[in-house]
């Protein structure tokens, strides 16, 4: 039984009756049928999220900036979440369909949580189950505009691992979503997974300065989050140190032209 695929909150209504009167009349004039509706892109978006499992435990990374099209819209927009003492999400895309990611994982928590068994959904099962969300959607041509990054760490075992708007899944020692895959990814994979939690702060922080650098969409405000043994720990939004001396950031040509 899963309360979240009975009780979307984004889904609309396909068929609005009209109903007939005694003499077979329409019993309001006003009342027509409607068609369903689609989110045909999204409108408020954030970008690359970015996971490295490290000594200890899984860090993700993002920026919290929230773009209406080109437009810098929102500064101080969220996109790490605690779902468990185990298991933490990140999700770029769109912010409202990612707000529904997080609401229907709480509701599984918590209905897993009501039964009382002693058996708790681990981070790979919260994995298998945004699949299973993100695959229904898409079935529906209604899909969630987002990627999902969901860490965990439970028993001693990292977990990392990528679900996408149609249900794509899997699993690696660093992911990275939106154009943080063409930037970022190399940069991460160089990271070793025996890093220590400072290094891996680090690195994450090279990276999402790189990603400001070359991506209009993100902003120098970030916030880092940890999965390990102790919990689950998510920073206070901080700014990022940038620096543009470098020579291939100088205006030296201009039209083709050198200057002088």
């Amino acid at each position: 039984f899963s309360p979240v695929l009975l009780n979307s909150s984004q889904q609309t209504s396909h068929y609005n009756p009209i109903v007939i009167g005694s003499r077979g009349k329409s019993a309001s004039s006003e009342r027509t049928c409607e068609p369903s509706t689609r989110t045909l892109q999204p409108i408020v978006t954030g970008t690359g999220v970015l996971g490295l499992k490290y000594k200890d435990g899984v860090m993700l990374a993002a920026d919290t900036l929230g773009s209406y099209g080109s437009l810098a819209r929102y500064r101080e927009v969220k996109r790490l979440s605690k779902i468990s003492d185990t298991t933490l999400i990140g999700g770029s895309g769109d912010l409202s369909d990612f707000d529904n990611v997080v609401k229907y994982v709480r509701e599984m928590s918590i209905y897993d949580n009501a039964h009382d068994d002693g058996c708790k959904m681990t981070p790979k099962d919260v994995h298998q189950y945004l699949g299973r969300v993100m695959y229904n959607r898409r079935n529906k041509f209604d899909p969630l505009w987002n990627e999902v990054v969901v860490a965990g760490f439970r028993d001693g075992k990292p977990f990392l691992g990528v679900v996408d708007l149609i249900g794509t899944m899997y699993e690696d020692d660093a992911v990275a979503t939106s154009f943080g895959n063409y930037i970022c990814l190399p940069l991460l994979r160089k990271a070793s997974t025996e890093l220590s939690k400072e290094d891996a702060k680090k690195v994450m922080e090279d990276c999402l300065r790189v990603l400001f650098y070359r991506n209009c969409r993100s902003s120098t405000k970030i916030q880092i989050a940890t999965v390990s043994a102790e919990g689950v720990e998510i920073s206070d939004p901080y700014e990022l140190s940038t620096y543009w001396g470098y020579e291939g950031f100088k205006h030296t040509e201009y039209h083709g032209q050198k200057g002088h």
